[in-house]
């Protein structure tokens, strides 16, 4: 659950600048100290993640596979939720691709 946190605080830390920046006519450090702190706290959260679950897994896959997969679900949600764009045609056979080859990792040896 620490990763996941991470994860989506990390993505939101990119996603706010991104739109932020886009939008305001703040200056850029301005904008870019504020999500720095976020991106902060979710690198240590996402530090910590790591630490306890190859601690408890004794395994660094279970460990990449929490995170990768956190990701593949948040960052979607989030970049809809923030910027309110639908993913273009070629935007989503990326991601399709890249769940299949996710799916693909996990699942064929």
């Amino acid at each position: 659950m620490i990763i996941v946190i991470g994860e989506a605080l990390a993505i939101y830390a990119e996603m706010l600048g991104a739109k932020t920046n886009a939008v305001s006519s703040q200056p850029f450090l301005q904008i870019f100290l504020k999500v720095f702190l976020i991106a902060a706290i979710a690198a240590g959260f996402l530090v910590s993640g790591y630490m306890f679950g190859y601690k408890t897994f004794k395994n660094i896959w279970i460990v990449s596979v929490v995170s990768i997969t956190s990701i593949l679900i948040i960052e979607p949600i989030l970049a809809y939720t923030i910027f309110q764009q639908l993913p273009t045609k070629g935007a989503l056979i990326g991601l399709g691709f890249g769940i299949l080859g996710f799916v693909s990792a996990l699942f064929l040896k």
